[in-house]
């Protein structure tokens, strides 16, 4: 009987950890499960969408970069005014401590280095994770950039930008956001703005 009320138990735990897929992460990290629900219908939750309400806030603008809690904090004077959860850079390719300046800003940034490999006839990807450095496409292949929307270089070739979001640290080094929040820090951010990266 304690067995049995252990498996409802289990299974109830079970169901309310299932979390949705927020549009801005993608189901890409889905391969293999034909079953998955299409982003598109479902609603991300708030704590995965951040806040902003920086809006009417006068003050200097500040990015602060926290790689242990996986969220950017913007600032205008001394206080905060949005959050978004974010992914940085893997312990291979982390993304670096240190005070920096966006240097650059391109809302259709394309990366120079990252990208797929699609086999032309077929339209098929024949590898999700290419890089120019290692990677060359094949006779009958292309060579297909990693959109970057709402790009803000800060480090050399690394910036904030829109993507996919796991939970977790996952990128080549740059920052990605959930879309609603890369337009909004975006937005709020000139070239010059201060990031603080820890």
């Amino acid at each position: 009987m304690k067995a049995f009320f252990l498996l409802i138990a289990i299974g109830i735990v079970t169901q309310s950890c299932v979390l949705p897929v927020s549009e801005t992460t993608g189901a890409g990290y889905l391969n293999g499960f034909r079953s998955a629900t299409p982003t598109s219908e479902l609603e991300p939750m708030a704590h995965e969408r951040g806040y902003w309400d920086g809006d009417a806030v006068e003050d200097p603008p500040l990015i602060r970069i926290n790689r242990n809690e996986q969220k950017a904090y913007f600032y205008k004077g001394s206080q905060v005014v949005g959050m978004s959860p974010i992914s940085t850079g893997t312990s291979k390719r982390a993304t670096s401590a240190g005070t920096f300046k966006v240097t650059e800003k391109d809302i259709d940034h394309e990366s120079s280095l990252y990208g797929v490999i699609r086999d032309l006839a077929t339209g098929e990807i024949v590898n999700d994770d290419a890089d120019t450095r290692k990677h060359r496409p094949g006779p009958g292949q292309v060579f297909e950039p990693a959109p970057m929307p709402y790009f803000m270089r800060f480090n050399g070739g690394v910036g904030m930008h829109v993507g996919h979001l796991p939970g977790y640290a996952a990128s080549h080094g740059c920052v990605r956001m959930p879309k609603e929040m890369a337009v909004r820090f975006y937005e709020a951010a000139s070239v010059g703005t201060p990031v603080i990266v820890e």
